[in-house]
């Protein structure tokens, strides 16, 4: 069964509350409360504390206003803020509750209300936190209230063993309740991560798609200007003497085009897929990235293990080949005289770093390196003073054939006192050393 290209663990999405959705909860609460205590004094003609009761709600009314004025309306609270706008909900209606027989009132379910709403737009410890507040509140009520307004000649006694049984409801209600949709927010929260993780997937799977149509038809034109120009760079190295200033030149030429060929053979391999590759050792395959780029003015470093025994061997695998390079040749254009390639290696893992002595990655995109059309480029000047061009596809490429032969990419800056850019290459040490039709088996939706 083939499976999905490994990529970074997406985090999940923060637990917080829209600002707008929970004001307009509380409005409808506070209009719901005034109403009551409106309609129990005025129309039931029960002897209720009114204005205490009208002066907790203008309270919680206050607040809203307060959170309009001090937020925009499209924020979202952090967890802790909206925590304690819920905290003071359920504070505010055991006042009420305090003030119109405790328990007894038929409306101290409502007690669960914030703790649902916590449960479904807060973590996990403060959902535990406000539920514990919440029954705490509803113990001090079951021995600490006002009676509950009656008519007086017929006053309303509820025995003891009822005001225990409405207690312990409510005790399971906020418990189970909360931790019930608690549990379906979460999974709803995981299965949306998983869906975006797989678009994500499917995304970056498509822009290669795309490109492997374009690789095909690039292969396809140049082959043939390439061979041209490759047949003529050859004769003018026979025909000019190598005393000639122009001798080093020539010999450049034909090299590149060489080398361009070499390119759309190996665009060609990753497009046929399966075909036999030879194993070998992680210090050979980084010697046959590097050897391409040793003729740049740019010196080539290499690093190994001090003990180098127990080196791993992979497949000769395309994708590897192709990423590293892209990699190397990116840091290769800009580094200012230095490039060193790190190798290491022990029985759990393998990585390779490219580090390079240039201005390193701009500020503006390091949060987006790897995606498409993000290219370092327009900051980077050469010689002649003018701007880089580029698409930003090259570590796009990389970043997505690393990934699919099982590697996890680091991009960042070097620490001072050195400068310039480092990108990390890391494998599980069982993934490097699969064979090639594995990891094409492996690499593939």
């Amino acid at each position: 069964m083939s499976s999905l290209p490994t990529f970074d663990r997406p985090q999940h999405a923060p637990r917080n509350m829209r600002l707008d959705t929970l004001v307009r909860l509380r409005w409808a609460s506070i209009a719901g409360q005034t109403i009551v205590v409106l309609v129990v004094d005025y129309g039931l003609d029960f002897d209720l504390p009114e204005w205490w009761c009208l002066a907790i709600v203008a309270v919680s009314a206050w607040l809203n206003i307060a959170l309009r004025v001090r937020f925009r309306t499209t924020q979202r609270l952090e967890p802790n803020r909206a925590a304690w706008v819920l905290a003071f909900d359920i504070g505010e209606l055991a006042a009420l509750l305090f003030l119109t027989g405790g328990l007894q009132n038929p409306f101290a379910f409502l007690l669960l209300a914030p703790v649902l709403l916590a449960a479904v737009a807060l973590p996990r410890h403060m959902t535990l936190l406000l539920g514990g507040f919440a029954i705490t509140c509803a113990t001090v009520l079951v021995f600490a209230h006002f009676q509950l307004p009656w008519e007086s000649d017929e006053p309303l006694l509820l025995p003891p063993l009822y005001i225990m049984g409405v207690w312990l409801s409510l005790l399971l209600a906020i418990g189970f309740i909360g931790v019930y949709t608690w549990q379906i927010s979460e999974e709803s929260r995981q299965l949306a991560d998983a869906l975006a993780a797989t678009e994500l997937v499917l995304a970056r799977e498509q822009h290669l798609s795309q490109l492997d149509g374009l690789a095909a038809a690039a292969a396809h034109e140049l082959g043939t200007p390439l061979a041209t120009i490759a047949v003529v760079a050859k004769e003018l190295e026979r025909a000019i003497p190598p005393t000639s200033p122009h001798f080093e030149d020539v010999k450049l030429l034909r090299e590149q085009a060489q080398r361009c060929r070499d390119i759309l053979s190996k665009l060609t391999e990753l497009s046929a897929g399966g075909a036999p590759f030879d194993q070998m050792k992680l210090s050979a395959l980084i010697e046959e990235v590097a050897t391409p780029h040793r003729s740049f003015g740019v010196e080539i470093d290499m690093v190994w293990p001090s003990e180098r025994s127990n080196e791993p061997v992979g497949a000769r695998n395309p994708a590897i080949l192709y990423g590293l390079g892209n990699l190397l040749e990116n840091a290769v254009d800009f580094a200012d005289e230095r490039v060193e390639v790190v190798a290491y290696w022990d029985a759990e893992q393998v990585s390779v770093s490219i580090g390079d002595d240039g201005p390193g990655f701009a500020a503006e995109i390091m949060g987006r390196i790897g995606e498409p059309y993000v290219s370092n480029r327009a900051q980077h000047r050469d010689a002649d003073g003018e701007a880089g061009h580029g698409l930003g596809l090259g570590f796009f490429i990389a970043k997505t054939l690393l990934e699919r032969s099982g590697a996890t990419l680091t991009f960042r800056n070097q620490t001072a006192p050195g400068h310039g850019a480092l990108v990390k290459v890391s494998w599980n040490r069982a993934d490097f050393e699969q064979t090639l039709e594995n990891a094409n088996a492996s690499t593939h939706i």
